[in-house]
């Protein structure tokens, strides 16, 4: 319990968070492609490209080792530990990790996905990498796509690969686009993100920290929510920026995106957006969206003037 998983988790539980999808970077280490025995525990080449392959061992303050398998299954035991302690933290907790697969089938709480982050106007476009994210449906794996697009860059120039960005993650069928500052100078993308129902996943806070935005008021997400798009409010960076949970965020899309109109239904559309647009499937969706509601009716009953 003094682990530090078991501290995020009890800092979102004390938050009234009860259910989390963690972006979390296994210790990874640079590797040619030709020293990679086992392809499916990498980020696979392209055109010769240097690639990302598991470290195969964690530390202990005395020196010795573990493997990739046992910090796998740490994560696992802590969050099923802590879901029979904490009876309304919703599980499975979904941990995101940066490979194509890792372990199937031995870890069942752990959903393995493709999420790329960084500064998209510095590195590659996402058509770059276009053979690599085909490889796994060529090889019949079911690997959901969460891709930032058009976030960084200049914000005020149409046109850049950044902006471009959006229409790959669409091409591939993202589940969600983080950001998507840009999105609103491409109408047919957003229009085809709303139909599909690819909501855009806002970090408020991050977004001001950074400085991709200085009025919550003008940020891109407030005419999003106008229009009904899709949207879900993340934490991100929560430790660095010293944001404990998500409540911070939430109030600041709730005043800075809703406007005068804000009231309780945009606070109830959001936290219920957060299990609509999670990873789960429709089946625990359900079992999530009703164990929310009852916590959501007992808090309105409780506060109702």
């Amino acid at each position: 319990k003094d682990s530090l998983v078991w501290q995020f988790e009890i800092a979102f539980y004390t938050d009234n968070v009860m259910y989390l999808e963690l972006r979390a970077l296994l210790p990874l280490v640079l590797q040619s492609p030709a020293a990679v025995a086992h392809p499916w525990n990498v980020s696979q080449a392209v055109n010769n490209v240097f690639l990302f392959a598991f470290v195969t061992q964690t530390y202990e303050w005395d020196g010795s080792t573990h493997d990739t398998a046992w910090t796998l299954k740490t994560y696992q035991e802590v969050t099923k530990q802590f879901t029979e302690d904490h009876p309304g933290f919703f599980a499975p907790w979904r941990r995101f990790f940066y490979c194509f697969k890792c372990v199937k089938g031995s870890f069942t709480l752990l959903a393995c996905v493709w999420v790329q982050v960084g500064r998209e106007d510095k590195g590659r476009p996402l058509w770059y990498f276009r053979d690599a994210l085909s490889l796994p449906a060529e090889r019949g794996v079911k690997l959901p796509f969460f891709f930032h697009a058009g976030e960084t860059g200049d914000m005020h120039v149409e046109g850049t690969e950044v902006d471009q960005n959006l229409l790959d993650a669409l091409l591939f069928n993202t589940s969600r686009i983080g950001h998507g500052f840009a999105l609103g100078r491409h109408p047919l993308a957003k229009e085809l993100s709303r139909k599909r129902g690819v909501a855009v996943e806002v970090c408020p806070i991050s977004n001001q920290v950074l400085k991709l935005v200085n009025d919550m008021r003008n940020h891109p997400a407030a005419a999003l929510m106008s229009e009904n798009h899709p949207l879900v409010i993340s934490s991100e960076y929560p430790a660095m920026f010293a944001t404990s949970g998500l409540s911070y965020d939430f109030y600041e899309a709730f005043v800075g995106f809703g406007g005068v109109r804000s009231n309780l239904g945009s606070l109830k559309e959001l936290a219920m957006n957060s299990i609509r647009y999670s990873s789960l499937n429709s089946k625990l969706q359900d079992k999530a969206l009703a164990g929310w509601k009852e916590r959501w009716h007992k808090f309105v009953s409780e506060n109702s003037f």
